[in-house]
């Protein structure tokens, strides 16, 4: 992984603020947790996604967990 790479990922997240997406997340020993949400917004480190059940929770991840593919995100139709 290089500084390229991470920030060619960052940018196209960052495009899509607003977009509808389906989160799929490692949690380790073959535990997978699932969610839809929003992109809320991102950071230099991290990026936000509210949960579409619920608005008050809200879920964070690293650019790091998309490049190594623990964290696989996908978008939805508006």
């Amino acid at each position: 992984m290089t500084q390229l790479d991470l920030n060619r990922v960052r940018q196209s997240i960052k495009n899509q603020i607003g977009s509808k997406i389906k989160i799929s997340a490692n949690r380790g020993r073959h535990k997978f947790v699932t969610a839809k949400g929003v992109i809320t917004q991102t950071y230099p480190n991290i990026l936000e996604n509210a949960d579409g059940n619920d608005q008050n929770k809200t879920v964070s991840f690293s650019y790091q967990d998309v490049i190594t593919r623990d964290v696989r995100m996908m978008l939805l139709e508006n």
